[in-house]
């Protein structure tokens, strides 16, 4: 009997299509994506109104050394305006990330996905592929949302910002870097935890609470400051830095590499484990 013709096979990009099928498919994974960017648009027209606002309370003082003082503090706000939303778009980001991977194993789906491709390796991939891409369309895009929105606020107290202006460009391209490699991180947590509510507590702990626990202890040793440059969020919030570098701080260079660091040893981390680990 003639055997049947041997099909195209499950190909990355196959394996791609079909998380893409069920990232959009999810009405939830759909709201949280536009909530992320409305609360990263709205944190930053609320930044852009408060810049101004401090122009006008300087400049209605008649106090000389006020009005000279208000609008050159009020510059160095500026450049940062259209990335000011990130601290609550890496939450929703990581917490997003975490429940697309964490609740295959809630379900029991991965066992159908990893039937689909056995490899497993393959699938991973695709997710944290495609929630990265996702996740740099949703921070670029929502910081440049917030520029558009910030212009005219900001011009009512005659400020400027121009994409440009030395750092805004990069520091918009960069919130989408940022909100991507935190997607990475937060769904590697996920996968090696196996857990939604696990999973989004570490993400979380890690990325917020973790630099208020070292803020509070850092007094106790001249190293632990130092040490703390280098955690995920304040990785994060270097790389989308636009104005001066503080003395002793990372560059945006240096905190997208340690970001991407953190990353990518827990991405490398989860698929060792995943392959070995049975489901």
């Amino acid at each position: 009997m003639p055997s049947a013709p041997a099909g195209p096979g499950v190909s990355f990009l196959r394996v791609l299509k079909s998380e893409w099928i069920k990232i959009t498919t999810v009405p939830s994974t759909v709201i949280l994506l536009a909530i992320t960017v409305v609360v990263m648009v709205g944190l930053a027209a609320l930044a852009a109104w408060g810049t101004a606002q401090l122009v006008t309370e300087f400049g209605a003082t008649g106090s000389p050394e006020a009005a000279q003082a208000g609008p050159p503090a009020a510059d160095s706000l500026v450049p940062e305006i259209p990335a000011s939303g990130l601290f609550f778009g890496q939450l929703l980001i990581a917490s997003l990330a975490v429940v697309l991977i964490a609740s295959e194993w809630g379900t029991g789906m991965i066992r159908s996905t990893f039937s689909a491709v056995p490899k497993r390796i393959p699938a991973l991939l695709a997710k944290n592929l495609l929630i990265a891409l996702i996740s740099f369309v949703v921070g670029a895009g929502a910081a440049f949302i917030s520029f558009l929105i910030a212009r005219p606020i900001l011009a009512s107290a005659d400020l400027d910002l121009s994409l440009s202006d030395d750092g805004v460009l990069a520091s918009v391209l960069n919130t989408g870097t940022c909100l991507a490699l935190i997607a990475v991180f937060a769904m590697a947590i996920g996968t090696l935890l196996r857990n939604t509510a696990g999973g989004v507590v570490t993400a979380i702990g890690i990325i917020f609470v973790l630099p208020l626990v070292v803020a509070i202890v850092e007094n106790l040793a001249d190293w632990i400051p130092d040490a703390a440059r280098f955690l995920p969020s304040n990785a994060g919030t270097q790389l989308v830095t636009a104005g001066p570098i503080a003395d002793g701080a990372l560059t945006q260079l240096q905190g997208g590499l340690v970001l991407a660091a953190w990353a990518g040893v827990l991405l490398i981390a989860s698929l060792v484990i995943t392959k070995k680990r049975d489901v």
